[in-house]
């Protein structure tokens, strides 16, 4: 009896409220509804498919050096580590960054009001926007740019306005990152009453250019007119190549009261899964922060703030970052010989683990097939999607990091990634070569 009156109930739930529930569309917030299918859950997964060789998306496919891996294993076993940290982040932690970092910005960084972990750099760049950002303010964006900014930014009521960076000399050729430049008559044209910040990336990604003081004094001298906010994302810092030497722009005058400084400890040590990051700037500027990175996460996880702390010290002692560099400019020297040895010119990166290759010479058949999704975008993606199939090496189109008006200005580039091992790196040399029959002359 009761087993029946279930079975009647569950019928007359399926047909009558649950059915109409199923049925109706609840609308997606205006935030979220304009976004695309990002670019790297199309290549990612297109990779593991043709089991291609990987140079796409930037995360490394060796583990992190001995010490960094130990100090998280012995992370776990401090009981207090397995608790909520301070929003701040652990002190311990916040300690290690400021004596770090404390020389290369020429100052004493006070670890309780100046320095504060975050989930990662993404996270610590969304609460800077969540803290500043008024519905309607504009931020300038660097083209091309960490795709993340955008939704980071008009998630939080802001408007992206971009500037464009663009090579000088003949693309046709190697070239270098420096050459990679900024127009400042058009970074000032795009300046309103309703700008707030610039956001400014280097070691940068995707170019690699390391910007000179020279560059940044430039920016400088037009955040200090405008009164604006600088985000300096400089995730990359510790990765740069001789002669080439990162500058920071909150070290220029009168700039560290309107910068804030962000950092990865995933990008410098390795370790990208541990989503543990850092801000540094003025102690006003870092409080607003806070109170948003307060109310987004409250706290980053804690095991993995102390293993940064213990890493970041032993780094300090064991010449890690030069050992660390090395690694990465044999790794560069690799992938730029592999891309002259298939015939494809490529910018030269003064820092991060990034090549962009020039693909105008790549001749893609006219009558190849692509699948839907491909086809309603620029040709890198093209000509992405065809060296992935074809050539069998997985890269990312740049039209990804800028806006619609201006991705024609990447329709004939690739993004490498050379965070990768020798073999990952040998195997895509090898395939590369494939490419010359199909380039024109």
């Amino acid at each position: 009896m009761h087993d029946n009156f279930c079975q009647d109930l569950i019928k007359v739930l399926k047909s009558n409220n649950m059915s109409s529930y199923t049925k109706t569309s609840i609308k997606k917030s205006d935030k979220v509804a304009h976004f695309q299918q990002d670019v790297w859950s199309i290549f990612t997964p297109l990779a593991a498919q043709l089991n291609a060789v990987n140079l796409g998306q930037g995360f490394m496919n060796f583990p992190p050096n001995d010490f960094i891996k130990e100090a998280a294993r012995n992370a776990i076993l401090i009981d207090e580590c397995n608790q909520y940290s301070h929003p701040k982040g652990r002190l311990h932690t916040r300690q290690a960054l400021a004596k770090s970092y404390g020389p290369l910005f020429n100052r004493t960084l006070d670890p309780e009001t100046e320095v504060i972990t975050t989930a990662g750099a993404n996270e610590g760049l969304f609460s800077i926007f969540a803290g500043f950002l008024n519905e309607g303010d504009e931020v300038i964006l660097f083209e091309p740019f960490f795709d993340q900014y955008i939704s980071n930014i008009t998630m939080n009521g802001g408007v992206p306005v971009y500037v464009p960076l663009k090579p000088h000399g003949d693309t046709s050729k190697i070239m270098s990152s420096r050459d990679w430049k900024l127009d400042m008559n058009e970074l000032r044209s795009k300046v309103t009453p309703k700008t707030k910040l610039i956001v400014f990336n280097t070691p940068h990604n995707p170019v690699g250019k390391v910007f000179s003081k020279d560059e940044m004094e430039e920016i400088a001298q037009v955040a200090r007119e405008f009164n604006l906010l600088v985000v300096s994302d400089e995730v990359y810092d510790r990765l740069f190549y001789k002669p080439d030497v990162h500058e920071r722009i909150a070290n220029l005058p009168g700039m560290w009261e309107r910068t804030i400084t962000v950092g990865s400890g995933g990008k410098t040590y390795g370790a990208t899964g541990w989503r543990v990051g850092w801000l540094i700037g003025h102690k006003e500027l870092i409080a607003t922060a806070l109170s948003a990175h307060t109310r987004v996460v409250f706290c980053v996880n804690s095991p993995l703030q102390e293993a940064l702390a213990v890493a970041i010290e032993y780094a300090e002692t064991n010449d890690y970052y030069e050992r660390n560099v090395a690694a990465y400019e044999a790794r560069r020297e690799k992938l730029c010989k592999a891309l002259s040895d298939a015939g494809l010119p490529y910018t030269i990166p003064q820092g991060s683990y990034f090549i962009l290759a020039n693909t105008a010479k790549i001749q893609v058949p006219e009558d190849y097939e692509f699948p839907e999704i491909i086809m309603k975008r620029p040709r890198d993606f093209k000509v992405c999607y065809w060296m992935a199939k074809e050539i069998g090496v997985v890269t990312i189109p740049p039209s990804e990091f800028y806006c619609e008006e201006n991705r024609y200005l990447a329709k004939d580039y690739v993004r490498f990634a050379f965070c990768k091992t020798d073999e990952t790196l040998d195997a895509a040399a090898k395939a590369l070569l494939k490419l010359r029959k199909y380039i024109k002359q």
